[in-house]
């Protein structure tokens, strides 16, 4: 639910210059666990601690993860579920949930930009290992609606809004309001390919400053969701915490090159309880909400631990076993990028 590198410079001229990976970054044998035990027949990835409904965030997940396992048969199943049952908006964006026991089964055909994102991205990046020109048109649509829908210049930066309705200026008083977890930023790069535009630097920009200055209370932590009208705060009516959607923004910085590393140190230090596990925290009093002992939540601390301070993943973080959907997914996006780029912290 990340001032950023430039595009040709650094990590960016790798992703820029280098294409989509050849060999696959996830496990055989973990991905088959993982498609087996949120994927059904359809290509529908399942929210199995959520009522097991279906979302665009975990549709463009299960792309995502099936071109990282280097799965072309796989990915279509989960496209074609996606194209047939979600992107039905008449902007090119996708409907942000689809529930099976609801009728009709689209039960919130708002978007959810992050969803959008992780979709028109794993489109690009197969589009181009396997040659698919349909991929890439499809990407190309997606990424155009995102910056025509959901890109926003604000008080001399780019920001991203969560859903094309419900979050600006014109929709709410503390307008606009935006999820700092939304911004995917090793997607960047990729969309730029396919739809160039100086806005993808820029909005990785405006992500990367925003959490540097929207961390709130005693562990200086970002919210979940954030008011940009004056000083960002934490926007009126949602709980004022770090939680399920945060805790996936130090991966993001990694993923996407980013090593801030002083922001990465203050994220572990706010997030983490005394021995090491990630928590939901109340912002304004700093007091933990819940301890969170999923391997896969653990993952992220340990890939952090590991970029800081050079300690290798602990055994139990190295080895997949599928558990949730959403720790689940985190857990295989964790250890792809270990195989990619940080193979010391096997």
């Amino acid at each position: 639910m990340r001032k950023a590198l430039r595009f040709m410079t650094g990590f960016w001229m790798l992703v820029a210059g280098a294409g989509p990976a050849a060999a696959a970054t996830i496990d055989l044998a973990d991905w088959q666990s993982y498609r087996d035990r949120f994927i059904d027949g359809s290509g529908r990835v399942i929210d199995d601690a959520n009522d097991n409904i279906s979302h665009s965030e975990g549709q463009g997940y299960g792309l995502l993860l099936a071109f990282l396992a280097d799965r072309p048969a796989d990915f279509e199943q989960i496209w074609s579920f996606t194209r047939t049952e979600l992107l039905i908006r008449d902007d090119g964006l996708a409907a942000w949930t689809w529930n099976p026991t609801a009728t009709p089964r689209i039960t919130d055909i708002n978007n959810a930009t992050d969803g959008d994102i992780l979709i028109a991205y794993a489109l690009s990046e197969a589009g181009a290992a396997w040659k698919r020109d349909d991929y890439m048109d499809a990407a190309r649509k997606i990424a155009q609606a995102v910056l025509d829908k959901a890109v926003i210049a604000h008080d001399g930066e780019t920001q991203l809004l969560p859903g094309v309705d419900g979050f600006s200026a014109k929709d709410r008083p503390d307008g606009p309001v935006v999820n700092p977890s939304y911004c995917v930023f090793e997607a960047f790069p990729a969309l730029n390919k396919v739809v160039p535009s100086e806005k993808w630097q820029a909005l990785s920009d405006g992500c990367h400053s925003l959490l540097k200055r929207a961390r709130f209370g005693p562990k200086k932590l970002p919210a979940e969701w954030v008011s940009l009208a004056g000083t960002p705060k934490p926007a009126d009516g949602f709980a004022p915490e770090f939680a399920y959607n945060a805790l996936r923004i130090p991966l993001y910085l990694l993923r996407g090159g980013i090593e801030d590393r002083a922001l990465l140190a203050d994220l572990r230090s706010g997030m983490s309880d005394a021995a090491g596990s990630i928590t939901i925290v109340d912002l304004p009093t700093g007091d933990i909400k819940k301890v969170l002992d999923d391997p896969g939540y653990q993952s992220i601390n340990h890939l952090v631990a590991c970029v800081l301070d050079g300690t290798p993943l602990p055994a139990l973080a190295r080895r997949f076993l599928p558990t949730v959907y959403y720790p689940s997914t985190l857990h295989l996006l964790v250890l792809a990028y270990i195989a990619a780029k940080r193979p010391e912290c096997r």
